[in-house]
């Protein structure tokens, strides 16, 4: 029960669901890792100890003597959970560390139980003492947490609902190539893991964390905002071996508090165009708060890559659309004045498929996004200078894009690729398709930008400009030729297909015309670390970090 606002008490209490002292051995906890259940109700009591200062302590509601307690002026509690928290009493404290003597996994009945309780909690510790004290009711706070001010409501409702279910969490799992790395990228670097505290930001169902727990982390801190916080607590109990040293955390990374600091991050904060849904900055974010100084995080850098491409299929597919707008006696309704509207909107969605790497016109280029150096408003925007030099004389239908990301591991460093011709993810790639053509020769200068902003859907509207320069003799002294320019919004893609199309062809295309895949290596897990840090600037000049 709670104190009514404005009254003075001598002790104040909380009906428990179960109280756990983490200091017991291994062996005296129950498979799932979470809580002792009680043989009776627990009561937590907050009342002045012998010395005056305030004090919890944790009872038996059968009257047996109670079980442990701490001094509030020496304690910490961290949620871990709407109805979850974790109490920890200080030992010593270095110029380096602060060590603790003792902690309690603490389950509340409610919610508003568990809100009341560290309401509480705080205010005695302020004040010391409960005598005299003046106790507040435990309202629930209202201010809004940094994901909250970035995101819309309605959009953070949607993301979380849809990746509350298990049917998307399949539809990952599934993914093998994403799972098989990131399973390789734990299991060969355990050196990295064995013996340190992991914290796996967006858990999801719980997989990294298992994976990391198989690797000997010491310690796993599942932080999970959906309702797949649930699933992912069955399926870690499941899971008995490891489930001991893993602590599922329902909320968001901006918002939870850890009683530790981690040695390691992992997560899967990879959307298409790797930004898309912005986890990156979410990622960033735990970094920031839970990462020891020397910690490392898998993955540990993002590359996006780009080359113009050229695919007169999918353009003809896209402008046909808008054809049903062109009907001048539509139910004797003439539809036409929509027409130029409805031809921009198809152009204006994104093209996820997996496309045939010879519809490239160009070799690509990429953009370095290091996520232990990136600052979180590095993300809101992104601009990228495009420079590319046609291999062969075709028309350029826009920008093609997809990322990798490097498991920078102590053993073994080992390279997650999306990029075409790869074994296909469920990322598929990406592609920018203009409404106007470019028109290239073997050997031109195809020059633009590429530049990402940030909204508040989760996403990111896409400003693209390409155009192409004079070639040939006296180039130097021409001008710009061509321009074309888009403007797409990345969180409304056009899924397109799950498969890249066989491409015929044409009869005014000569095969020699189309690039061999083997000439654009578009292939990135052999690359070393040295030229990961040097090719950015010799190619697009961006590079975060």
């Amino acid at each position: 029960m709670e104190a009514p606002s404005g009254q003075s008490l001598g002790r104040l209490e909380f009906a428990l669901l179960s109280v756990s002292d983490l200091s017991l051995p291994s062996s005296a906890a129950p498979a799932d890792g979470t809580a002792v259940a009680a043989s009776a109700a627990v009561v937590a009591r907050f009342a002045d100890g012998d010395s005056g200062a305030a004090e919890l302590r944790f009872y038996r509601d059968n009257g047996a003597d109670d079980v442990v307690g701490v001094e509030l002026a020496n304690a910490q509690i961290f949620k871990l959970g709407p109805i979850q928290s974790i109490c920890m009493s200080e030992g010593s404290e270095t110029d380096k560390e602060k060590s603790y003597s003792k902690g309690f996994n603490i389950h509340f009945k409610t919610e508003e139980e568990s809100e009341a309780f560290h309401c509480t909690f705080e205010q005695l510790k302020k004040e010391g003492s409960i005598k005299g004290t003046q106790l507040p009711n435990g309202v629930l706070s209202t201010s809004k947490s940094k994901f909250d001010e970035k995101i819309e409501a309605s959009s953070a409702k949607m993301y979380f609902h849809y990746y509350g279910q298990l049917l998307h969490q399949q539809n990952m799992l599934q993914d093998y190539v994403r799972t098989g790395t990131y399973y390789a990228a734990v299991i060969e670097n355990r050196a990295d893991f064995t013996g340190r505290v992991v914290v796996d930001v967006g858990a999801g169902s719980g997989i990294l964390s298992l994976f990391a727990a198989q690797a000997g982390a010491k310690h796993v801190y599942a932080v999970e905002a959906s309702e797949m916080a649930e699933y992912a607590r069955k399926l870690i109990a499941g899971n008995p071996s490891l489930s001991q040293r893993i602590t599922v955390i329902k909320g968001k990374v901006e918002e939870v508090e850890l009683p530790e600091k981690a040695d390691i991050l992992i997560s899967e904060p990879m959307g298409t165009l790797l930004v898309n849904e912005r986890m990156l900055e979410s990622y960033v974010i735990a970094r920031d708060r839970f990462l020891a100084p020397d910690g490392k995080m898998f993955p540990t850098v993002g590359r996006i890559h780009m080359a113009p491409f050229s695919d007169e299929y999918l353009f003809v597919e896209i402008a046909n659309k808008a054809l049903f707008w062109q009907q001048q006696s539509y139910y004797d309704v003439n539809l036409t004045p929509l027409y130029g509207t409805a031809f921009q909107g198809y152009f204006s969605q994104p093209v996820v498929d997996a496309f045939d790497p010879r519809l490239l016109v160009a070799p690509p280029i990429f953009h370095v996004i290091d996520f232990t150096k990136v600052k979180e408003e590095d993300l809101y925007e992104i601009d990228v200078p495009l420079r590319f030099t046609a291999a062969v004389g075709t028309r350029v239908h826009g920008l093609a894009c997809w990322f990798d990301v490097l498991f920078d591991g102590s053993t073994v460093p080992r390279w997650l690729t999306t990029a075409p011709g790869s074994p296909t993810t469920h990322w598929y790639q990406l592609r920018c398709v203009l409404s106007q053509p470019l028109y290239v020769m073997a050997g031109q200068e195809i020059t633009g930008r590429l530049h990402l902003v940030a909204h508040k859907s989760q996403s990111y509207t896409i400003y693209l400009t390409l155009q192409t320069k004079m070639w040939g003799p006296g180039a130097e002294q021409g001008g710009i030729l061509q321009t074309s320019s888009g403007k797409l919004d990345l969180k409304e893609p056009y899924y397109r297909m799950s498969q890249p199309q066989s491409y015929t062809v044409a009869q005014d295309q000569q095969p020699h015309q189309l690039l061999q895949s083997q000439e654009l290596n578009v292939q990135t897990q052999d690359i070393e670390e040295a030229d990961l840090l040097e090719q950015p600037a010799q190619n697009s000049g961006a590079h975060f970090g």
